[in-house]
């Protein structure tokens, strides 16, 4: 599974981003699809993540409540839409893929995107 990660940018504290991230994989839709970041200094920390039917979304406290996670499972293509963004959601965002049911430690997910840098000004 090859996995591009596109969306990130500079936003306004306050504002909104959405990220995608597409797969080239046909069996995409067997694939849990998680989002992590990485700010400079800190360790890759989960945001979110999608069941593979999009029926079930589980998020990171720091951002619930203002991100959602949706997947388009015939376009091969899962969203990250951030919203109310502050600048402590700075960091570059990446996307992964896993077989594991309820999976959010990064060490679970077996395949990842490059990383789309997003940047919120105060």
């Amino acid at each position: 599974v090859q996995l591009q990660a596109s969306g990130g940018g500079l936003v306004q504290a306050r504002g909104s981003l959405r990220l995608s991230c597409a797969a080239n994989e046909r069996m995409f839709s067997n694939y849990r699809m998680g989002w992590f970041r990485q700010a400079p200094g800190r360790e890759r920390e989960f945001v979110g993540a999608i069941s593979w039917s999009g029926g079930s979304t589980s998020f990171a406290d720091s951002v619930k409540g203002r991100f959602t996670i949706s997947r388009d499972n015939a376009k091969n293509t899962v969203y990250l839409q951030m919203n109310s963004l502050k600048p402590e959601d700075t960091a570059v965002y990446y996307c992964a893929a896993t077989r594991v049911t309820g999976a959010t430690m990064a060490q679970f997910y077996e395949y990842w995107g490059q990383g789309t840098q997003v940047t919120v000004s105060s």
